[in-house]
């Protein structure tokens, strides 16, 4: 999947208080970020069969291997749409290989339903997208601008 991009200061807070550090600390910190961000990923009980997160600044880097294309793209967004990441270098390979979803920006306005009627020409497609971000999606009329959202082919 390569590089992903994402706004550094939205999304779930899951670093605390280290979040922001001055750059002389920084390196004794990057090791409490990458496990809070493991830890991130089992709770949302998202598959893997190996995984390392690796942290530098705003940027983490996920190794490993998953089963399902899916499983890599959901992984990476888990990461990404969190608050203090601004890129993903998801380098996990995949065991059984598959296209690719496309990947939808949430801007101011958005709703699930005029995704989906603008992916789908269909808004009552909706639950599509949802189920497709699910587990990092609790609530198909909870999302927020600057979130990436997964857009699987129909």
């Amino acid at each position: 999947m390569g590089l992903m991009s994402f706004f550094k200061g939205v999304g779930e807070k899951v670093f605390g208080s280290h979040a922001e550090v001055e750059p002389a600390k920084a390196a004794a910190v990057e090791p409490l970020r990458a496990s809070a961000l493991l830890a991130h990923i089992k709770q949302l009980g998202l598959p893997y069969n190996s995984l390392t997160v690796k942290t530098s600044a705003d940027t983490v880097t996920i190794i490993g291997e998953v089963t399902k294309q899916e499983d890599a793209e959901k992984i990476a967004l888990a990461v990404g749409n969190v608050e203090g990441v601004k890129v993903v270098d998801n380098q996990l390979t995949v065991a059984e290989p598959a296209p690719e979803a496309q990947y939808h920006e949430v801007v101011k306005g958005d709703t699930l339903s005029k995704i989906a009627q603008h992916y789908y020409g269909d808004m009552m497609k909706y639950p599509v997208i949802f189920e497709a971000n699910k587990p990092m999606l609790k609530d198909p009329n909870l999302i927020y601008p600057g979130q990436q959202l997964r857009i699987p082919a129909l």
